[in-house]
This record gives structure tokens, C-alpha cells and sequence, in this order.
């Protein structure tokens, strides 16, 4: 089940990086941490790049310590209390897919979020920060994706820090990727952001499924069947 689970959540940090509030910004954002511009960008190359790791780094870490936290407070509370945070966070996931379907608007997920770090003078550093608070400033941003997550892993919390890890580098990946390619990246996303939408919508019908299977208790039915075990097992 636990397989089924980190699926799913990488999927969540990839909806996440494709949200509307984030994706267009992404590769101005990338040049600027590494301190050049779009027209250097394709020079500089391996500059983004690491300003993109490092990002990367810093919000990852954000979400460590928040499935830590999870794990610590969710693992001690009796058999009975795991079952309703269980049936909780299946509502939550549903909640949260009926929302990336279309089917439900939520005001204050879809406005932007801005930040700013000032102050530091090295780029990598300030790559590092603004990964950090990232997670925790545009966390409405991509609140649906991640909600869901979180509700995921109150329904486990012996797997949250790793849930977590999952959702990091489901977001973190193309992140990475996007530092590498910057400058053909803002082309890219200008031509093809109108499918994306697509991507909430198939995404969020997911989530509905894996919400109404937790909360009936039932998701096991989906972590039994071959296919998945054999994609699981690499078999």
C-alpha cells in the first residue's frame, strides 16, 4: 500500500510544479536566482542549474521536517485515533480533488502568493533560502496537491517523512530540469500551458478515487492488484 502511496505523492509534487501560480514563473525565476538573465541564460547554463539544486534543497528540507514532525505526533496515538485521522484524511483527499477537478473553487488557493529574501549576498545561499521559503510562503499555491498529500500521510504516518520525500522530488525533479534548459523552457511553457489544465483535471479524479478507497478502508484493493505489483517490483 505504502507503493501506491509514494506514486501518488510524486504525482502531487509534479501537479504541484505544473500549478498556474508556478509553472510560468518558473524559468525567469531560475535565471534570476542564478543571477543572470535570459538572454545569458543559455550561456550560463550550469549556473542555473545550480541555483535550481539548491532551491531544490531548500524546500525539500522543509517538507523532511514537516513528515518528521507527522511521524512523531500521528505514530503514538492509539489504534482507534489512526483510524479516524484515516477516514479525515480520505475526506481531506477528496476534498482537495474535487477542487483540482473544477468542482469545488477555493479563493485563496488560487491567489499569488509573492515572497522575498533579502539581504544575502552570495546566490547560492540565496538559492538556498528562497527554497525554504518557498515551501512555506507559496504553500497555498500549491495547496491542493500538497493537502492532499498531508492528508495521505495522517492516514500513515509510519510513512510520512518518506511521503514527504516523495512529494519533494516529484516537485523538485522538474525544477531541476527546467535550471537546465531555462532558456528553451519559457518558450515551451508558453506553447503548451493550456494542456496542463488537463493535468489537474486527470489528477484530481485520482485523488478522488485514493480519498473514497481510504476512507472505506479499501485502498489495499488497488496495492493488490498484479499490474501494480509488477510495475512496483519492476517485474
Amino acid at each position: 500500500m505504502a507503493g501506491v502511496s509514494y506514486i501518488v505523492a510524486f504525482l502531487a509534487g509534479i501537479v504541484s510544479f505544473l500549478a498556474p501560480c508556478v509553472l510560468p514563473l518558473v524559468p525567469g525565476f531560475l535565471i534570476y536566482l542564478a543571477g543572470t538573465s535570459v538572454k545569458e541564460g543559455a550561456g550560463k547554463r550550469w549556473d542555473i542549474l545550480l541555483a535550481s539544486i539548491l532551491f531544490v534543497a531548500g524546500f525539500s528540507l522543509v517538507f523532511a521536517l514537516l513528515g518528521v514532525l507527522l511521524n512523531t505526533i500521528l505514530n503514538s496515538v492509539t489504534y482507534t485515533v489512526q483510524l479516524w485521522l484515516s477516514r479525515a484524511g480520505g475526506l481531506i483527499i477528496i476534498f482537495f480533488g474535487l477542487y483540482l477537478v473544477g468542482l469545488i473553487r477555493i479563493g485563496w488557493l488560487e491567489q499569488e502568493h509573492k515572497f522575498a529574501v533579502t539581504g544575502i549576498k552570495s546566490k547560492y545561499l540565496t538559492s538556498f533560502v528562497f527554497g525554504v521559503a518557498f515551501a512555506a510562503g507559496w504553500t497555498p499555491c500549491v495547496g491542493a496537491a500538497l493537502g492532499a498529500i498531508l492528508g495521505l500521510a495522517a492516514t500513515e504516518p509510519t510513512v510520512a517523512f518518506t511521503l514527504l520525500l516523495a512529494y519533494s522530488a516529484g516537485l523538485g525533479v522538474p525544477f531541476i530540469i527546467t535550471g537546465l534548459f531555462a532558456s528553451q523552457a519559457v518558450g515551451w511553457i508558453s506553447k503548451y500551458s493550456r494542456v496542463l489544465h488537463y493535468v489537474n483535471i486527470v489528477f484530481g479524479i485520482l485523488l478522488i478515487v485514493i480519498g473514497i478507497l481510504i476512507f472505506t478502508q479499501t485502498l489495499s484493493l488497488i496495492a493488490n492488484l498484479p499490474e501494480l505489483n509488477g510495475f512496483l517490483l519492476g517485474s
